[in-house]
């Protein structure tokens, strides 16, 4: 009967083992994780020891790479930091969110759905230390707690040097570490959280003379040694540039930065060594969440914002659509999973929002534009099934022409969107440098055309379905022009008009007859024709484009045929 009794105890024992083992795997399994997303300013793709650059000092964001999973194609779909956080934030690309320098704050209907709320709405707690970047006014709507700052306009080191814990002035990276490292410290127990990090580093400190200040801690880096010229910095490959790119701002921010070897040197140590000053950070950030016991159970994730010249064609800052604007760091490490990962296809800053949703078990919303990264970090997925992107910088600014780009895995197609007759083609498997421009290659039309409609289909559709061009567009016998403000614009703050000899010469907006440029006027009717001499019976093309209420730019009205009644 013992034997029975005992039989019948070590049987509910071994269940109940089970069930407690079953019960502690599930809940092990819907435990929501925390997330920690560290987003840097300027910092390049290569910029990390893990990415193959031997000279620059980052154990810890290579650490993260070599235990979790590394993007070595990772891209943002705009190169500016403005545009590109819009982007990280609501999972849309720039032509939909239309938010850049000159605009006025980013439409409240997609922050609805930024990411951060969206967690909120979904039990998380979230908070923000650093440089927001977007023009907003409710960040109380995204997060529970945040404190927004970037670095200050002094003209000197106070720049990066004006925030202060206890009674010290420290480095914007030093503060920014310090909050986060204070927030997981007292993060509540009982909720999930979110804390995104926006270090102002490496960005220079573009109204100084000096551009770039380092902690003292990276002082020592690099102290006896030169840094390799940047390649492709000939004078050939910038006289190869378009002319509206070498009078342009990235020209003349090479002349702050990298016109003397002795300005190279220093902007080039000071870049890696504010990325040295960060990789500190996250090592403090990262041992106060195993000290908490929250290392097992806490995604982080490492970005750029976008990419950056360091010299390369003789020119500084981002913008273009080349790979040094465009790539950028990517690593999302998941202590969950225990397995590494190389992913080689392209990964997007808009793929970044829909990841963490996912990785929270929250529904991501059907009018975002990227997808989830959790089946390449989970390894449920080896490879980004992604072989076509859009890019773009579409402010519309005189220093800076604007342009956008097709890239695939082994093809870029890349042209400028204020005279799409500037283009250029590279193949990215022989020349990753980009340098052998195939766009007049007779072996290469029938991709350059596919490129091209690519280009013209995805701009089509990705574009903000509230930004509709103006209608009703006329000229009458006199070579006045008028046309109806469209409702979505609310109102008119500004216009160009082209005329073009050919409808070919218009649609890649070349206004040879006349360019208004940006006319800033609320008219939108009788604006006289100045431009061109155009003969009685000559036909030519128009449209217009206008400016709306918060200084958003519109697509152009659709092309009108006119034949002159008279000379013009």
């Amino acid at each position: 009967m013992k034997s029975i009794f005992r039989i019948t105890f070590i049987i509910s024992v071994l269940v109940c083992s089970n069930l407690l083992s079953s019960c502690t795997d599930e809940k092990k399994e819907n435990e929501k994780p925390n997330f920690i997303f560290i987003l840097t300013d300027d910092q390049r793709w290569d910029a990390m020891g893990y990415a193959g650059n031997e000279v620059i000092h980052t154990p810890e964001m290579d650490k993260l790479a070599s235990q979790g999973t590394y993007f070595s194609q990772a891209m943002v779909t705009t190169p500016i930091c403005a545009a590109s956080r819009a982007s990280i934030f609501t999972g849309l690309y720039e032509r939909t969110h239309k938010f850049d320098f000159q605009t006025g704050n980013i439409k409240n209907q997609y922050m609805q759905s930024a990411y951060p709320k969206m967690l909120r709405d979904n039990g998380y707690y979230t908070a923000f230390y650093g440089k927001f970047g977007v023009k907003y006014d409710s960040l109380n709507v995204q997060f529970d707690e945040y404190e927004e700052y970037d670095r200050g306009n002094f003209g000197d080191r106070r720049s990066y040097y004006y925030k202060t814990i206890g009674e010290d002035s420290v480095h914007l990276t030093r503060y920014t570490g310090q909050q986060g490292i204070d927030f997981i410290e007292s993060a509540p127990a009982d909720k999930p959280f979110c804390l995104q990090l926006c270090f102002s580093a490496p960005h220079a400190a573009d109204e100084t003379e000096e551009q770039y200040f380092w902690q003292s801690t990276t002082d020592h880096l690099f102290q006896d040694m030169e840094m390799a010229p940047a390649k492709i910095s000939d004078d050939k490959y910038f006289e190869a540039l378009p002319e509206e790119v070498r009078n342009g701002f990235n020209r003349l921010r090479w002349t702050w930065r990298y016109d003397t070897p002795e300005k190279y040197q220093h902007s080039v140590k000071g870049y890696y060594r504010m990325i040295a000053g960060i990789d500190l950070e996250i090592g403090k950030l990262r041992e106060t969440l195993k000290k908490k016991g929250l290392d097992k159970n806490t995604v982080i994730i490492l970005m750029g914002d976008n990419g950056y010249f360091l010299g390369e064609r003789q020119l500084a800052g981002k913008w273009l659509m080349y790979d040094n604007s465009l790539r950028v760091p990517l690593v999302i490490l998941d202590p969950r999973q225990n397995t590494h990962h190389n992913i080689s296809g392209m990964a997007l800053n808009i793929d970044v929002p829909a990841t963490i949703l996912d990785m929270a078990g929250v529904q991501m919303p059907n009018t975002w534009q990227g997808k989830s990264l959790y089946p390449y970090v989970s390894g449920k997925m080896a490879e980004v099934q992604r072989d076509t992107a859009l890019f773009e910088h579409l402010w519309d600014f005189d220093n800076i022409p604007p342009s956008e780009g097709i890239r695939t895995n082994s093809m870029k197609y890349m042209r400028y969107v204020n005279n799409k007759s500037i283009e250029e083609l590279y193949d990215l498997e022989k020349d990753p440098l980009e340098i052998d421009n195939l766009i007049n290659d007779p072996a290469h039309q029938q991709a350059l055309e596919t490129l091209r409609n690519k280009c013209d289909e995805l701009g089509e559709t990705l574009s903000d379905s509230l930004s509709q061009g103006p209608a009703n567009i006329l000229v009458n016998d006199q070579g006045t022009f008028s046309w109806t403000v469209p409702t979505t614009a609310e109102s008119q703050k500004g216009y160009q008009v082209l005329v073009a000899s050919s409808l070919e010469n218009l649609n890649k907006n070349i206004g040879d007859l006349m360019n208004s440029g940006h006319v800033k006027s609320d008219k939108s009717d009788e604006i006289n024709f100045e431009g061109a001499k155009v003969d009685k019976n000559q036909p030519c093309y128009w449209k217009v484009r206008i400016w709306d209420v918060d200084n958003r730019l519109t697509r152009y009205s659709k092309p009108q045929e006119v034949i002159a009644s008279k000379n013009w």
